[in-house]
Parts: structure tokens; sequence; C-alpha cells
């Protein structure tokens, strides 16, 4: 028996020796890489021999990934870890080797690993997968691979990172980064989380950009991170700063899309998510916005009816319910964040995008007027008053440091129109949101600070102001809209509800007008008009306040002592110059130093001022007519014209608000004290005049035959010797314009000067020769 199973024991040993022989060499290779104490570590010899056969035999990766992984999970299974980490070490020195197209099939047995790694609960285990998983990931591979998935890894790593383990020690156990250099090994575990997301989303190509901003808005939303909003600032800072420019507007199309997904949530949230707009808009402008321009600001335009809704109903169904569930100062804060954020995304843009967005904004503001229907009832006027408030708000946001030479670009017909329709509502808010708008477009070289406190100043000199001539494209723009604004300051100076800001709006107008937009005619029509300003508060047919006629007096009086002292006129400086001597000794309540400050020191009564504290028109006629100003219409008193603008607003009677009185003056004699009795418009002098108005068409019409006639049918020598005649006639009126365009006359000795010391000429303008009839088609 002995001998036999000797015999046996022999022919087994050979038999297996046998076998071993006939093994696969990369299963010999990688079973050599093993010592047989684990404490010993990889056999390095064996590593190299093996990674040589993996260069050499590429086609050999898979299944040397395939034995590897089978090997170290049974050496998981039977708890030998000394195996599993050398193990490990040879996948990653077999990855960071081979690069080639087969690996794509050795990294599912390396991935396969690394998972099952994950999968055990020894903390060592999982940083080691870890490990082996960064060194993984920043392997640049030859090709794509579509076929792989990571869910389960990044479900994986996402529990880690919320570990609940019972030992704290345990719990927050690491090894440094196998990437890391020394001195960074102490980094802390923020440092580290804001570097890998910067170098993920410096690696997110277009298509991936929102599978990568998706769990950042999911993460601040489960953990209540929009407010207070600093963490969802920085995480956003963070991500417009990584993430390549031309892929920016994606960014913000997300966001647009959360806010809109949470049109319902507390306005705290939705605050905070407009608050991360408004701070990735700023950055986004060196990157590419393109279409999401208008879709940004329909977005938060939305956003702010709803807030309004919310604020007015107390619920977010907007139906009205006794109990509020919505706190008002909340939606207001909102609100504010929206207008807010609407400035900032705004101010990145260019100048013709910007232009866009504020026709865009000035069309949702509720007008009353034949193409904008307003809300009815009294909760209508509520919301539409709100509206109103918060639209121009926001409008007046974007137009601030606006900057454009043409103004008839800056201000469309489209846009001026509704703009000065705001101005005549009765709300004292609106009024002055629209006189700040028109001033931040009219300002384009920053004085507006400097007449921000209503004055009768000295010098002006001291001022500093930044004065240009007047363009081309300026004086086209006056031509076209001056009488629309004058007009409009003009009703806007009467109205009752006005305070301090509205009269030093108004002079702040008034003021860069002269400045910016300022020539000839539009100087006698700006001192026309502030005289007609103080007529408002002389003849007091609205029965204003005593505050607001005295307003009215110190207004004028500021704006006489600036346009004086710009167009350097001796005489007129002398005439403002008495009248303010005049008002300090006799009134000073009709000052703006006394007027316009925390308590004004005004009068009980009006009644009885001395002629010597008004500013004359004939006196200013005769002085500035004396220097080369149209002295005809100096002494023309300004009336507005009534529009359908008064028709449509909601104001008072068209009576009420424009006095329909044609008053018959001596061109000689303008003052007040010497004016003929105005004649009064009734039913029948109206109906007459549109009457007559039908006459003279008609005649005209007829007259317009008879010329027709007569070329169709008189005489040839008839219309020859006509003709010649005219003839004639033309040459010598074109004569006389060839004189006057070849030498223009001097310019008045008195002018408003560009830049000081620079005078404008004076030349007489094409559109005010008098042609023949003729020339006239």
């Amino acid at each position: 028996m002995d001998c036999r199973a000797a015999a046996d024991h022999h022919v087994c040993n050979g038999v297996c020796g046998c076998c071993g022989a006939l093994r696969p060499r990369y299963k010999r290779l990688v079973d050599n890489i093993f010592p047989e104490d684990p404490e010993d570590g990889l056999v390095k010899t064996n590593m190299e021999k093996l990674t040589f056969y993996a260069l050499s035999a590429p086609e050999k990766l898979d299944r040397i990934g395939a034995y590897l992984s089978e090997r170290l999970i049974r050496d998981v299974g039977r708890h030998r870890y000394g195996y599993v980490c050398i193990a490990m070490e040879a996948l990653d020195q077999l990855l960071m080797a081979c690069h080639c197209q087969s690996i794509n099939l050795f990294v599912e047995s390396f991935l396969k690993m690394v998972a099952k790694l994950l999968e055990s609960e020894k903390p060592n285990l999982q940083i080691l997968g870890t490990n082996s998983f960064v060194k993984f990931a920043n392997i640049e591979e030859d090709t794509p691979s579509y076929h792989r998935s990571y869910d389960f890894f990044v479900s994986r790593f996402s529990e880690m990172c919320h570990s609940s383990h019972d030992e704290l020690e345990i719990r927050t156990n690491r090894s440094p980064s196998p990437l890391q250099a020394t001195e960074k090994e102490k980094e802390s575990p923020t440092e580290l989380a804001e570097r890998c997301l910067r170098e993920l989303l410096g690696r997110a190509a277009y298509g991936n950009i929102k599978n990568a901003i998706k769990p950042v808005l999911i993460h601040l939303d489960n953990h209540s991170l929009w407010e207070p909003k600093t963490f969802a600032i920085r995480c956003f800072k963070i991500i417009m700063y990584s993430i390549q420019p031309q892929h920016s507007h994606l960014v913000i199309q997300q966001l647009l899309g959360h806010l809109d997904a949470n049109s319902k949530s507390a306005a705290t949230v939705r605050a905070g998510i407009v608050e991360v707009l408004s701070e990735a808009a700023v950055i986004a402008a060196s990157g590419s916005v393109g279409p999401t321009v208008l879709e940004v600001f329909n977005t938060l335009l939305r956003q702010l009816r709803l807030s309004i809704d919310y604020e007015l109903t107390g619920s977010y169904d907007c139906a009205i319910v006794s109990t509020k569930i919505i706190k008002e100062h909340e939606e207001r804060m909102f609100q504010e964040a929206v207008i807010k954020t609407t400035g900032s995304f705004a101010s990145t843009l260019p100048t013709y995008q910007r232009s866009e967005v504020m026709l865009f904004i000035m069309s949702k503001v509720p007008l009353p007027s034949l193409h904008h229907a307003i809300d009815a009832g009294k909760a209508g006027e509520n919301r539409n008053r709100l509206t109103q408030i918060m639209l121009l708000k926001s409008l007046l946001q974007v137009s601030t440091g606006f900057q454009c030479s043409n103004m008839l670009t800056a201000l469309p017909s489209s846009f001026l129109d509704r703009l000065l329709s705001a101005a005549l509502m009765e709300d004292a808010d609106l009024r002055l949101f629209v006189l700040e708008i028109l001033i931040s477009f009219i300002d384009r070289h920053g004085n507006r600070p400097k007449f921000s406190t209503v004055s009768t100043i000295s010098d002006i000199s001291v001022l500093k102001l930044k004065v240009d001539k007047c363009s081309r494209q300026d004086t086209v723009f006056m031509k076209k809209h001056s009488q629309q604004l004058y007009r409009h300051i003009y009703l806007t100076s009467k109205e009752e509800s006005n305070v301090q800001p509205h009269y030093e709006a108004l002079y702040s107008m008034l003021a860069l007008i002269s400045i910016e937009l300022a020539n000839e005619e539009v100087v006698v029509d700006l001192i026309r008009l502030v005289l007609a300003v103080q007529e408002i508060a002389q003849i007091n047919e609205d029965n204003l306040p005593v505050y607001n006629r005295c307003a009215l007096y110190a207004l004028g009086a500021a704006y006489l002592n600036l346009i004086s002292q710009l167009t350097t006129v001796p005489a007129f400086c002398q005439h403002i110059h008495e009248v303010l001597e005049a008002r300090q000794k006799e009134a000073p309540y009709l000052l703006p130093e006394d007027v316009f400050v925390e308590t004004p020191r005004l009068t009980k009564s009006l009644d009885h001022l001395v002629p010597e504290v008004f500013f004359r028109q004939s006196k200013i006629s005769e002085v500035l007519g004396g220097s080369g100003y149209n002295s005809d219409r100096l002494s023309t008193p300004y009336i507005p014209q009534l529009t359908d603008e008064d028709r449509l607003s909601k104001r008072k009677s068209i009576g009420e608000t424009i006095s329909l009185q044609v008053e018959v003056e001596s061109r000689n004699s303008p003052e007040k004290e010497e004016r003929a009795p105005a004649e009064e418009i009734t039913y029948e002098t109206l109906k007459k005049a549109i009457v007559d108005s039908v006459a003279v068409e008609e005649q005209e019409r007829e007259r317009r035959r008879l010329v027709v006639e007569k070329f169709q049918k008189a005489p040839f020598e008839e219309i020859a010797a006509h003709c010649g005649a005219r003839a004639s006639l033309l040459q010598s009126k074109l004569n006389q314009i060839f004189e006057i365009t070849i030498r223009p006359p001097p310019s008045p000795s008195g002018t408003i000067t560009a830049a000081y010391g620079q005078p404008q000429n004076h030349s007489i303008p094409v559109y005010e020769m008098k042609f023949p009839d003729l020339c006239v088609y």
C-alpha cells in the first residue's frame, strides 16, 4: 500500500507540474507578481515583465484584467487585504503604462474591481478604490467610450460624502490624493472640493453643461441654500469662471428655468435665485449671451408680475383669501432683487441690445392708450400702479449709465411717446421715474450730480461742467421732439402732488438739455418755457398751494441764473442778477435756498408781490434780441399744444389740463399787465373753427383744380410769359440765398459757448430760409 500510495503521489505531482507548465503565459506572469508573504509587496521585477508583455501583446490586456479581477474578488472574500492592495497597485501601473484602443476592454475589469472595493464596508478598501479611480479619471484616452456607465460610482461617492459612521475618526479618515503634491497634503476638504468642481466644469463640453449644473441646483434646493444666498452665489461664481466663456449662456438658461420652476416657492428662495442670476449675468458679459437676452428679461418681468399678484392677493393661486400666506415685505424684497438683476444684466449688453431691451420693457408698461388696455376696478388700479412703478424702476436701472451719442437712436419715437405718456399719470412716483429716466438718457457727460442741488450759484465755472457743441444728430432730435419735451415739462410742473425731488429733477432736466442739446433756438424756447412756468405760479389758475408756487418761482430763478451765465450776454446776466437781488431783499421765499431745504421758509400769501421780483419777458426779449437772438420768438409766450395724450390719459378734464385760451398780444408789450383780454373758446367757436377749416380745404382744392385746368387749356404764349416772370423772380431769390450761404451773417455777441470759449455760429439754417412758391412742391 505504501509503495502504491507513494507511486500515486509521484504521479500526481508529475501531472500537476505538467499542468502548471501548460497554463497561459499571462496567468503565469500575473501570478508571479504576488509574493509568498503579502507584506513584501509587489514583486517589481515580475511586474516589469508583465508590463512589457502587456505592451507587446495589447490584445491580452482584457484577459489580464479579467484574471486580476478574479483574483482580487477572491482575495476580498477571503479577507486577504494585502494581496488586494497588490492587485490594485498592479492595475494602476498597467493603466498608466498602456495607452491603446484595447484599453477600453481592460477598463471594464478595472471598474469592476474598483466597484468591488467601494462596496466593501472597510474604509481602507473604500479609500484604496477611490484613489485608483482618481488616477484613472486623469488618464487622457485616445478614443471616447460611450458604453460605460458611472452611475454606481456617482451614487457611491455621494454616499461616502455623507457618511454616518458611528466613529468620528473613521467618518473623516482620508489618505492624500495620489495626484497631490506634498505641500498640498494638508489641503482642506473645502479647497479640494472647489478645485475638483473647477476641474470638472473646465472640461465640460457644450452638451454636458446642463448635466453639471443640474446636480448643483438640486443640492441647493434640498439643503435650503438659496437663503442665505452666500453659498449659492459662491458656487455659481466658481461655475461661471470655470466653464468655457462661450458656454456661459447655458448656465443663464438653467437658472432662468429653475426660477420658473420655483414660481410658487417662497419669496426668499426666488430672491436667492435671482441674486445668483444677477451675479452670473455680470460674469457672462465676457462670453456670449446671444439668444437668451430677451428671454432673460421676459422671465424676470413675468416673475415681477407674478410677485405683484401674490402681494395683492396673498395667495400663490391668485385668489383673494382671508388669511394671508404670503409676507408682503418679502415679496417687495424679491421685486427689488428682480429690478437690480435687470439693471445688472442690461449693463453687460452692447448699446443696440440695450436699446431693444428698453423698448421691450416699455412695451410692458400698462398705459391708458389706444393700443394698451389696462385692468379695470380697484384691484386692477392697484395692480396697474404697482406694475407701472416696478417696470419703470427696472427701466431706470437699465437706462442708468447708458451712453449713446445719437439721441435719435437712444430715444426713438416708439419709445419716447410711451415714456412721456407715463409723465401725464396722476401718480407722483411715476412722474418722478419718467423724469429720472429722461435725465439718464440726456446726461451723456456725467453732469447730473452737479445739479443735484437747486441753487442760484453766482459763478457756475466752479461746477466744471463738461459742455460739447450740439451735434447735427442732436439738432435733428430737438427739431423732432423738443415741443414734446417742453410740453411734458410744463404739465409736470403744474402738478399739485409734486414734492422737492420733482422740482430738483425738473431743474436737472432743463439744465442738461441746455448743456447737451442746446442751440440758439433751443435756448430761446427753454427761456420761454421757464417764463411760462413762472406765469403758472403768478396767475395760479390751478389753485396750487403756496409751497408749489414758491417752488416754481425758485425753479425759474435757478434755471435763468444758469442759462444767463451759459449764454454770457452781459445785459441778460444783469437783468437776472437784479431780479435775484430784489427777491433776496423783498421775497427770499422765491429763491431755491429758502424753498428746497429740509424745512422750507415760506410766506403765508403771494398776493402782494412787487413787480421787481419777476423775470420780465419783454426785458429778456430786448436784451437777447440785441445780441442776435430771435426777439420775435422770445416775446411770444409759450403755450403747450393739446394732443391725443390728454384725451387718452387718466387726467383731469381737458379744460383743466391745458388752458384753451387764445391771447391776442402786442409784440412790444408782452407782459401780463399789458395783455389784451383773452378770448374764451366755447362750443360754438370750436364748431365754427371746424367749419372754417373745411371751407379752407375746399377753397384750396378748387384753386389747384383751376391751376391744372389753366395749364391744360391756356395758349402756349400765355403760359410761357407767366413762367418767364416767375423764373426771373426765382433767379433773384436764389442769388440772395447763395449770398447768405457763402457769407453767413456775423454771430450774435452773446452765444451759448461750447466747452467755454468756442462760440457756435448762428448762420440761418436752410429750413428757415424763405423760398418762392415755385421752389415748394
